[in-house]
């Protein structure tokens, strides 16, 4: 086996964020971090800042040196409620840049709404992922995922048993016509008996041009030279329209395109930025699987399925960066993806030796701090699930 997929330092993150590019030789390429809230509630460790000004004030220097340890390709998020979501985005805008902004994901983690809140409030049944980019020009963060895609949405199956389904090669879009995309727009030759498709006249074809479904000029989505290129993937039929029976062409756009090296890929689709518990888990679930591999030692860990799903964004082999590791969910979910899918991820985990709380599950359980937790849930995470587990000490 090579490195393992879990490290854990223990100390204040803002003294050992600096140091994590020479413990593991090089940037990270993801950072998830799921920062104690300004709620004035008393979890493991106390985490009331007093005042919004003075939870900036604690933030603001982590961020900055998440951001220096940051691959010009990685990426952030962070988890955040209500509370601080408002502050915590204008201070990423600042950090990161507002132009590296890459979304504000609603997470349904509680979807029976908290009820035991105090006022006469709504009942939150949600929280928030900010996500940034080091430079949203070059990152590789990929927002996607093929666990979304329905086969029932391809219906159709060619001579070799491929699952596809019908796009209209015109482009829907009426931002896009004749006079903003002009070499867009041009006419194509097709013989709806075969299907065949063509940029040049052969017989039996009919000539067809873009339209829209009310008759007015349109464009195409591919060139003259991709649809040469392409041939076999596109189809000419018959359709009904609301100005009767016409032409036109198709794209058959497959379930598992082929990808470069000839064999076929993985369909993904785009993530949306509401994220279901039925999807990525709830705050029931998460209490549930750390409760499996160590006891109810924590209040509010996040289920592994959202992170799962953040690890989905990024490489495979991407180096994870967690420095308010908490119950060590990040690293539990990054062996569990590995296992999944064969990928060489690594986790650093941070965590202070926090107190926990005098009487608390977690201490009658002998974790006498936050890091006690951490690193008991990650050596039983590399028991369980495999990986290994490496702490590593502070020069």
């Amino acid at each position: 086996m090579g490195q393992p997929w879990n490290l854990f330092v223990e100390g204040d993150n803002l003294d050992v964020l600096p140091r994590v590019p020479g413990l593991v030789g090089r940037p990270v390429d993801l950072v998830y971090i799921d920062p104690p809230y300004n709620t004035g509630n008393d979890f493991a460790y106390h985490d009331d800042f007093r005042g919004h000004a003075a939870w900036v004030a604690m933030m603001r220097p982590r961020l900055e040196a998440a951001r220096e340890v940051l691959a010009e390709t990685g990426a952030i998020f962070v988890s955040i409620d209500d509370h601080e979501a408002a502050h915590l985005r204008l201070l990423m805008d600042e950090v990161y840049g507002e132009q590296n902004f890459l979304a504000q994901v609603v997470v349904n983690l509680n979807p029976k709404g908290r009820q035991l809140g105090r006022g006469s409030g709504f009942a939150t049944s949600h929280e928030y992922l900010l996500t940034y980019a080091r430079d949203a020009a070059s990152t590789a963060l990929n927002a996607s995922t093929s666990e979304t895609v329905d086969p029932a949405d391809f219906p159709l199956e060619s001579a070799d048993g491929h699952r596809y389904r019908h796009l209209p090669l015109r482009n829907t879009n009426k931002k896009f016509n004749p006079v903003t995309a002009r070499t867009l727009h041009f006419t194509v030759w097709g013989d709806p008996e075969t299907g065949r498709v063509a940029t040049v006249p052969f017989e039996g074809a009919l000539e067809i041009g873009p339209v829209f479904g009310d008759g007015t000029p349109a464009v195409w989505r591919w060139s003259r030279p991709l649809i040469d290129q392409r041939p076999d993937d596109l189809v000419c039929r018959r359709v009904k329209g609301r100005l009767g029976e016409r032409v036109d062409v198709f794209q058959k756009d497959w379930l598992h395109p082929i990808a470069s090296a000839g064999t076929p890929g993985v369909r993904r689709k785009k993530l949306r930025t509401i994220w279901l518990a039925e999807e990525v888990g709830s705050t029931d679930t998460a209490v549930a699987e750390l409760k499996d591999v160590l006891g109810h030692v924590f209040e509010s860990p996040k289920p592994t399925g959202l992170v799962r799903r953040i690890l989905g964004t990024m490489p495979d082999d991407a180096l994870v960066l967690d420095f308010f590791a908490g119950s060590g969910t990040t690293g539990h979910a990054v062996a569990l993806q590995n296992a999944a899918d064969g990928g060489t991820r690594r986790c650093v985990s941070i965590n202070s030796a926090e107190p926990t709380r005098a009487g608390s599950n977690a201490r009658n359980a002998g974790l006498h701090t936050v890091a006690d937790i951490t690193r008991a849930r990650l050596r039983a995470v590399a028991e369980s699930v495999g990986g290994g587990f490496e702490e590593l000490r502070l020069p």
